[in-house]
């Protein structure tokens, strides 16, 4: 074998270990990218899951957040400074940080436009305007995050 054609032979093998390099290297780039949407979509998928759960027990409270701030919106005035009735309202702010250490949040009504998408409206009030705003909420609604776990309800009424 001649010396020419060794160093073609050292050549050719060079060429193709940099190819087989190159192709492993790309093979490797690829595992990693999808190691990482991988990672990236369990992460979500975990998130959407803890969200479902939070949800789905906050809404076997609500009941119970709702009858509390009926009897404090109800309080006879002479036991309004009673400690019984403060250690209630104590109790209520304790379940209201609950919530928004849970990331759930009241859906805001007063004097608010009505959006379908956050509200439920249950009377709807004459009026000359072509704007729908909220008069009265009659319950309470709460979201976490983007998503709804219950709908405000609310008197509507039209205004200008």
């Amino acid at each position: 074998m001649s010396r020419h054609q060794k160093t073609e032979d050292r050549r050719r093998k060079t060429e193709e270990l940099q190819q087989k390099i190159a192709e492993l290297t790309e093979a490797l780039q690829r595992e990693r990218a999808d190691s990482i949407n991988l990672r990236r979509r369990t992460d979500e998928e975990r998130s959407q899951l803890a969200n479902f759960y939070k949800a789905m027990v906050v809404r076997e409270f609500l009941p119970v957040i709702d009858d509390l701030e009926r009897a404090l919106n109800h309080i006879p005035k002479d036991l309004a400074s009673h400690n019984y009735i403060k250690g209630i309202q104590v109790l209520a702010k304790k379940f209201e940080n609950l919530l928004a250490g849970l990331g759930v949040e009241r859906i805001k009504t007063a004097d608010q436009h009505f959006d379908p998408h956050l509200h439920e409206a249950v009377h709807m009030e004459d009026g000359d305007g072509k704007h729908e705003i909220i008069s009265e909420e009659l319950q309470a609604g709460y979201k976490l995050g983007d998503e709804v776990i219950r709908h405000a309800t609310v008197k509507v009424k039209r205004e200008k």
